[in-house]
């Protein structure tokens, strides 16, 4: 019987080792995965260059003179 068991596990290990059907599934998983994983380290990027742009054109407008300090404006 233990016998018989161990010839059954053989054969299905060996069946098991054969099929491919999964396969070109499993690699399209692994291609998305990789896909994905480039894809938030862009837009990780990206968002990094939007805000050292932003914060450059936040001191840019910080160091601009207002209406009140340059005498000049619509006032009557």
């Amino acid at each position: 019987m233990a016998k018989t068991k161990k010839s059954l596990a053989k054969k299905r290990h060996a069946s098991l080792l054969e099929d491919t059907r999964g396969l070109t599934t499993v690699e399209y998983i692994i291609i998305l995965c990789l896909i994905a994983v480039v894809g938030f380290a862009v837009w990780k990027k990206f968002g990094e260059t939007v805000k050292g742009k932003v914060n450059g054109a936040d001191t840019v407008m910080t160091g601009l003179p207002t209406s009140s300090s340059a005498g000049g404006g619509g006032g009557s």
